[in-house]
């Protein structure tokens, strides 16, 4: 199982997520994942993580579609892979309906029908050729000119039973939030089928006091489990909280949690670290190996 580790962007500054970039490399996690939540542009930060970290692969998780027309995405995502030469994991998503009606004022109608409409225009535009969709939420239908640009692979932020059967039909696999072994081997895998890849997004925390960072993780994140497709993850492992998805405890207690993953079938861990300083530097150094 590949792993790879998500650079914190929230509310720090750019030298910092570059700093975190280089300390992840030179552990040797295998790709470094940027998430898109209200600060800095997932995507625009990737060339500047692989200068600091060259040869680490690069990602998103996860970028929303609503907010960037399909050719825009195709561009910038086939700029950004060109600029960092190496491989780029376009991490897409729907957002959610408080987000796109509430902050982007977007009509939230149907989002199954708009994410299979802007898939079938962002694929032959990442492919190179031209886009022409004339669908009943968007239109596409132009091509762009990126010599040289390789294709990034596309992943969709899965946390639907929709979204992902749409992934195994249209994209190269998901991104699990909140997804434990029994989600992604009773659900996730069969549904994707054999050849997709499935990262396993999880919120780890070396510690020796479980469950004050488990109540602590439930202040920041609690509410998620009250969004009906969440809520839908977290049932089908029989979590009743956010925090009870969360890989907590001391060495031993994780890397066991962390095999039940791979035994699963995920293909590639996104480990995401919380906790005091001291703890994620333990996270981030147990699970680099």
């Amino acid at each position: 199982m590949r792993t790879g580790i998500l650079i914190d962007e929230l509310g720090v500054g750019f030298d910092a997520m570059t700093t975190q970039a280089r300390e992840a490399a030179k552990l040797g996690y295998e790709t470094l994942w940027v998430a898109q939540r209200g600060g800095w542009d997932a995507l625009t930060a990737l060339p500047a993580l692989a200068a600091a970290a060259p040869g680490a692969g690069l990602g998103t998780c996860v970028v929303p579609t609503y907010s960037r027309h399909p050719i825009t995405m195709a561009a910038q995502a086939l700029t950004v892979q060109a600029a960092a030469g190496v491989p780029v994991h376009l991490g897409l998503g729907l957002s959610h309906r408080h987000v796109v009606e509430g902050e982007f004022g977007y009509s939230y109608d149907r989002p199954l029908r708009h994410l299979r409409e802007y898939l079938q225009a962002l694929e032959p535009l990442l492919r190179g050729e031209k886009a022409d969709v004339h669908g009943e939420s968007l239109t596409a239908a132009a091509g762009l000119a990126t010599p040289g640009a390789q294709r990034p692979a596309v992943l969709l932020g899965s946390v639907s039973p929709q979204t992902t059967r749409l992934a195994g039909e249209l994209a190269d696999g998901v991104i699990t939030t909140f997804a434990g072994p029994r989600a992604i081997g009773e659900f996730v895998v069969p549904t994707l089928g054999d050849e997709s890849r499935v990262v396993s997004g999880q919120l780890i925390c070396v510690t020796s006091e479980a469950d004050e960072r488990r109540a602590a993780l439930e202040e920041l994140y609690g509410g998620a489990a009250n969004i009906p497709a969440y809520r839908a993850v977290l049932d089908r492992d029989g979590f009743e909280r956010v925090s009870d998805s969360a890989i907590v405890g001391d060495e031993e207690t994780v890397r066991r949690q962390v095999q039940s993953l791979e035994d699963a079938g995920a293909t590639e861990l996104l480990v995401m670290p919380f906790g005091s300083l001291g703890e994620q530097a333990r996270t981030r150094e147990l699970l680099a190996s």
